[in-house]
């Protein structure tokens, strides 16, 4: 066991030069300039023109640029390996980094919402997970924007952690330490005219998210009404604790979706870690959150790897979202909050449902269902 927990360790660590923030110094023939609106409560890196590791009680802005390369896989989000600087042609770069003020934010907000079509006119933030340099989140967000085609304003909340693979305990608490501080830009993004703004949370970033939503909710915050969505992806919750945060946020913003996968490496460690048989990330069934008006969206046959970030690197099933529509029809400010359909089977339980997505291929027939699924 010892063998296989230090292997997986090493598995998460592999990411090349993790907290560099490699410039472009032109444009790149077939590079997408993807914009990213970030709040953060990291303090400043001394040694770049980023934030850094440390946590720092004061929410700062800023606006980044992504270089995306032109000829990549979708899902991927390549990084040097073996090569001595960063290439725009093959790699994650950043175009621009420019700090922001409280009301500059709000102005590039207000700025990106009205480049939006009346129907798409939405903030989608995006949270980062567990062992997350700076700008290895700003590069994710980046993605997700372009390989989803999500619609709306891109934003990303940057939350401390360490970004070391054996500094779990430090980042659980610095998640913990930065719930205030997403639940302030909410506020910030809500001011700008964001009608409508979707949460998607990544690993150790959806219990920051589920802890906002219980502070906002416990509070009375009127800001909550303006949280059109929440996505969870490989949730590292505790199934109980989730239920009780649940239960003290009442009303949860509808639709409500959880990305699990039963070969989600990384969370068979974590329930080691915290001494149980699974996170809410890795369920099986939908009968341990039975109740609660969620939906699971299992796409554990899509997992490699790690298998800790499926719904965002598989290309198969970034494929998949594409060509349903599945994302968008979900998130769409006029839908009936309803997927389209799915190649997939379908369970439901006590007002809860789980769809287990299968890869669509030519030689199997595929599952179809029959008729929409309701997620309210």
């Amino acid at each position: 066991m010892r063998a296989s927990v230090l292997a997986l360790l090493l598995l998460i660590a592999a990411c090349a030069v993790r907290e560099q923030a490699d410039f472009v110094q032109a444009p790149t023939p077939g590079a997408v300039w993807q914009p990213v609106l970030v709040a953060t409560t990291r303090g400043p890196d001394p040694d770049q023109p980023i934030p850094g590791w440390d946590r720092s009680y004061t929410l700062t802005f800023g606006r980044y640029v992504v270089s995306i390369p032109p000829d990549r896989e979708p899902g991927r989000i390549p990084r040097p390996r073996g090569r001595m600087a960063a290439e725009p042609e093959h790699d994650f770069m950043l175009a621009e980094a420019q700090p922001l003020t409280d009301a500059q934010f709000e102005s590039a907000v207000r700025s990106a919402l009205s480049e939006q079509s009346p129907s798409q006119r939405e903030a989608v933030i995006f949270v980062h997970g567990f062992n997350t340099a700076f700008v290895e989140g700003v590069y994710r967000a980046a993605q997700l924007k372009y390989d989803l085609g999500l619609p709306g304003a891109m934003l990303h909340y940057s939350w401390p952690s360490l970004g070391a693979p054996l500094a779990y305990v430090h980042d659980r608490d610095s998640a913990l330490f930065a719930r205030d501080g997403l639940v302030q830009m909410l506020h910030r993004v809500r001011d700008a005219g964001a009608p409508r703004i979707i949460l998607v949370a990544h690993s150790m970033g959806s219990q920051l998210v589920m802890e906002a939503l219980r502070t906002m909710s416990q509070t009375g915050d009127p800001a909550i009404t303006a949280i059109g969505g929440v996505v969870l992806i490989s949730p590292d919750i505790d199934v109980d604790l989730f239920r009780q945060q649940v239960a003290d946020i009442r009303q949860l913003p509808t639709p409500f979706l959880i990305m699990t996968s039963q070969r989600d490496r990384v969370l068979q460690l974590s329930a080691r870690l915290s001494g149980e048989t699974t996170r809410l990330g890795n369920l099986a069934d939908a009968e341990p959150v039975a109740g609660l008006g969620v939906t699971l969206i299992d796409v554990s046959a899509f997992s490699e790897g790690a298998g800790h970030f499926t719904a965002a690197s598989s290309p198969s099933l970034l494929h998949l979202f594409d060509q349903l529509g599945a994302v968008h029809a979900a998130l769409d400010e006029g839908s009936d909050g309803s997927l389209p359909l799915l190649p997939a089977t379908i369970l439901t339980l006590q007002n809860t449902t789980q769809v287990i997505l299968q890869p669509m291929t030519e030689t199997r027939p595929r599952q179809i269902l029959p008729t929409w699924l309701p997620l309210r």
